[in-house]
C-alpha cells in the first residue's frame, strides 16, 4: 500500500513543480504558486514519509530528499530489488 502511495505522491510532486516553474516562466499568477506551492510541499514530504516506510536503504531514503525527481528515482531504485552489501563484489 506504501509502494502505491509512494508512486502517486512521486507524480504529484514532479506535475506541481512542472506547473511551478512553468508559471514562474511564463505569467506568474500569485493564486497558482500560491495553491501548487503547498500541494508540492506536502507531496514531498509524503514521498520522504513513505520511502521512510518502504525502505530501510540510507541511500534509497537519502534519494528520497531530492526535490522533484526523489520519488521518481527511489522508485526507479526500489524496482531493481535489494542492493548488494557493503564491501561485495557482484561479477556478471
Amino acid at each position: 500500500m506504501a509502494y502505491r502511495l509512494l508512486r502517486i505522491a512521486a507524480l504529484v510532486e514532479l506535475a506541481s513543480l512542472i506547473l511551478l516553474l512553468t508559471n514562474l516562466a511564463t505569467v506568474h499568477w500569485a493564486p497558482v504558486a500560491s495553491l501548487l506551492g503547498p500541494v508540492h510541499g506536502c507531496a514531498y514530504l509524503f514521498v520522504i514519509g513513505a520511502t521512510v516506510q518502504v525502505t530501510g536503504d540510507l541511500r534509497t531514503r537519502l534519494l528520497a530528499a531530492v526535490p522533484g525527481i526523489g520519488g521518481l528515482l527511489v522508485i526507479r531504485r526500489l524496482r531493481r530489488g535489494p542492493a548488494p552489501a557493503a564491501g561485495v563484489e557482484m561479477y556478471r
